[in-house]
C-alpha cells in the first residue's frame, strides 16, 4: 500500500493557476502509474490526468491543453499544474497510486475556482 498526500487546493478566480502535488510514502519509481481524479457532488469521480512510470501521459478533453501532470521520482511527488482555471474544475481533487493490481487513493484536496 502507498500512502498519498495531496496539498495545494484552494479558492482562485476564473483565469488562474494552481499547483497540486501528490506525495507518496515510498518510491514512486516502480509504481505503474500515478495520476489525478475529481468529484463534485452526486457526480462520478473522474480521471483528470495519469502518468506512467515511463512518463506517458493522458488527459480528459475537458482539460487537455490546460492542465499537466508531471511526477519528480527523486521526491516521490507527483504534480498537477492547472492553467486557465474555469468554474467548472471546481470540484475535489484526488491523486491515486497504480500498482499491483491495486490503486490507492489520497483523501482529497478541494479547488474552488469562482470570483
Amino acid at each position: 500500500q502507498v500512502q498519498l498526500v495531496e496539498s495545494g487546493g484552494g479558492l482562485v478566480q476564473p483565469g488562474g493557476s494552481l499547483r497540486l502535488s501528490c506525495g507518496a510514502s515510498r518510491t514512486i519509481f516502480s509504481i505503474n502509474a500515478m495520476g489525478w481524479s475529481r468529484q463534485t457532488p452526486g457526480k462520478q469521480r473522474e480521471l483528470v490526468a495519469r502518468i506512467t512510470n515511463g512518463g506517458s501521459t493522458m488527459y480528459a478533453a475537458s482539460v487537455k491543453g490546460r492542465f499537466t501532470i508531471s511526477r519528480d521520482n527523486a521526491k516521490n511527488t507527483v504534480y498537477l499544474q492547472m492553467n486557465s482555471l474555469k468554474p467548472e474544475d471546481t470540484a475535489v481533487y484526488y491523486c491515486n497510486a497504480d500498482h499491483g493490481g491495486t490503486r490507492d487513493w489520497g483523501q482529497g484536496t478541494q479547488v474552488t475556482v469562482s470570483s
